[in-house]
């Protein structure tokens, strides 16, 4: 057996041009989507996601707008000025680049943003309404994975799905989408003894764990699907014994690959699609604010 790869570029790439006609066709209604990040300090990294952010809104029509915070920033400054673009009936979604800095509470930070504009599905509120079924809007990567599990083919109903790693953004919230759908699943931690018991009887097994080269081959039920979350960078030899740094997951993909029947690539996999579900939640959260959208209902046009 020898793993069919899930290709979350090209998934993400038909996504995208599915909100560029939404964005489109919402645009020529009068009805602009208008995205603002807020970006605290000066970490390189949510820099260039910021920049890679902006050109994405670019290529499906959306107006992209970076408000610079410096790194001495208060939490009342912060939260005042979240509050003001919840306020403002042109701005259609807010998101907040992680991490900030350590003066902020950010889960505190979170909450004041406005739920219904709240692209990212990470207000402390917007997670809790994942429990009732029927979420605003939810997580991005949580998102991505039920997405990458479902081009699959794989019947969710009465599934046996192990989720390792539960952090409140990707593994609680994938566990409890999932569980609606009808699966059985089981929510692993760092606390859980013998994980492989519980890995060998999945039918579909999801890794967030955030440790390179977690799960290997004999983790994995033959026939398993795999998804895994995780983006680590480790230092490698090249060809030339040079070191260099090299992006990984939490599966040991040559280990994991001959027992799986599908397995997302790192990175290719649940990258794009978190990228993707971001774009989606940005339109979902400007009909919800047009008023197109209820929040807990269903479309009203």
């Amino acid at each position: 057996m020898s793993a069919k790869i899930i290709d979350g570029k090209a998934i993400a790439a038909r996504i995208k041009q599915q909100v560029a006609a939404d964005v489109q066709q919402l645009t020529a209604a009068g009805k602009p989507v208008r995205l603002v990040a807020v970006l605290a300090g000066h970490a390189p990294v949510s820099r260039v996601y910021a920049e890679n952010q902006a050109r994405m809104c670019r290529e499906v029509g959306v107006d992209y707008t970076l408000r610079e915070l410096p790194a001495e920033v208060t939490q009342d400054h912060l939260e005042d000025l979240l509050r003001q673009l919840a306020a403002d009936s042109t701005i259609t979604g807010i998101m907040l680049h992680m991490p900030l800095p350590p003066q902020i509470n950010s889960q505190q930070a979170q909450y004041a943003i406005d739920m219904l504009k709240d692209v990212e599905g990470v207000n402390p509120a917007n997670i809790g309404h994942v429990v009732y079924g029927y979420s605003i809007i939810a997580p991005c990567t949580a998102l991505a994975v039920v997405a990458l599990v479902e081009e699959t083919g794989a019947t969710l109903r009465g599934a046996e799905i192990t989720v390792v790693g539960a952090s409140r953004i990707v593994g609680k919230p994938v566990a409890l989408l999932l569980t609606e759908r009808g699966a059985t699943v089981t929510l692993c931690q760092i606390y859980t003894r013998d994980l492989v018991v519980h890995t060998r009887r999945a039918d579909i097994l999801i890794v967030a764990a955030g440790s390179p080269g977690l799960i290997e081959g004999r983790h994995v039920r033959p026939g398993a699907v795999v998804i895994d979350v995780g983006i680590n960078r480790v230092a490698v030899p090249d060809a030339t014994g040079k070191t260099v740094q090299k992006t990984v997951g939490d599966v040991n993909f040559n280990s994991v690959a001959p027992q799986a029947s599908w397995l997302s690539p790192v990175p290719g996999g649940v990258g794009p699609m978190t990228v993707a579900m971001l774009l989606r939640n940005t339109v979902r959260a400007a009909r919800l604010v047009y008023g197109l959208e209820r929040p807990f209902g269903k479309p009203q046009g």
